[in-house]
């Protein structure tokens, strides 16, 4: 606990899921939070129920601008997690453009913005800690989920070469990729979830993996096998086999 009492983090994307799950575990063991998203009223509640300091500021992902101001008053910090996302299920076959566009503009460039914001500080005083949250979905492409795959996708590449560029620095940056959660997204799929989680089981293994050294984390472990197995595999067994 020692490691964590006193150090501030900005969790964006903290309102409910796997994000306000995991600000219960930082909180627990001492973490100052700076819980964000675009509900207020969500983030108040979940900042009164947390055992320890916690502070809220909100932001809308999608706009540089709210993103900028939300980072002045958030100030120094010692880490920042990124979960925020939306999520509809369709493929190519049921296209939804304005869907389609929301989630690359959220969950990948909302990411993208909010490095923008915290990547340069970080690098000039040689110290913090990042946590991108990526998906199993975003290893390879997948059926029924192009744009959300897609979006992820970028998320994880982001992370892999962020971590390139400074993991010879003081700068830690993680990427942890989950498969099925239970949440209000996950809630909109009409088909079976194999090892879907609780938030809470989930936000275990953020946690966990963000007091190790490790740059990876994909779990569950099982069915993270099946997805990282498949990018070994060539086209024309992949597609017949996933498609």
């Amino acid at each position: 606990m020692s490691e964590w009492a006193g150090k501030r983090y900005w969790l964006v994307g903290a309102s409910e899921g796997i994000g306000e799950a995991l600000a219960r575990k930082l909180s627990a063991v001492g973490v100052h939070l700076i819980l964000s998203a675009r509900s207020e009223d969500k983030l108040n509640q979940l900042a009164e129920a947390l055992p320890g300091r916690a502070d809220v500021v909100t932001i809308d992902v999608s706009d540089m601008d709210s993103i900028r101001e939300a980072a002045e008053k958030v100030g120094d910090v010692d880490g920042v997690v990124q979960l925020a996302g939306v999520y509809w299920p369709f493929g190519a076959k049921d296209w939804n453009a304005d869907q389609a566009e929301a989630m690359a503009d959220i969950n990948f460039t909302g990411a993208m913005r909010l490095m923008g914001a915290v990547v340069p500080r970080f690098v000039e005083r040689d110290r913090g800690h990042i946590v991108l949250t990526g998906s199993l979905s975003g290893f390879r492409g997948l059926p029924g989920a192009a744009a959300y795959t897609a979006s992820k996708a970028g998320i994880m590449v982001l992370a892999e070469s962020l971590h390139a560029d400074l993991h010879k620095t003081n700068v830690k940056v993680q990427l942890v990729n989950p498969g099925f959660v239970k949440t209000r997204l996950t809630d909109k799929n009409d088909f079976k979830m194999p090892f879907i989680m609780e938030p809470e089981e989930a936000a275990q293994q953020i946690f966990e993996h963000m007091t190790t050294d490790s740059f990876k984390r994909s779990f569950p472990a099982v069915f993270s096998w099946v997805f990282r197995g498949s990018q070994f595999l060539p086209d024309w067994l992949y597609y017949k086999l996933f498609a």
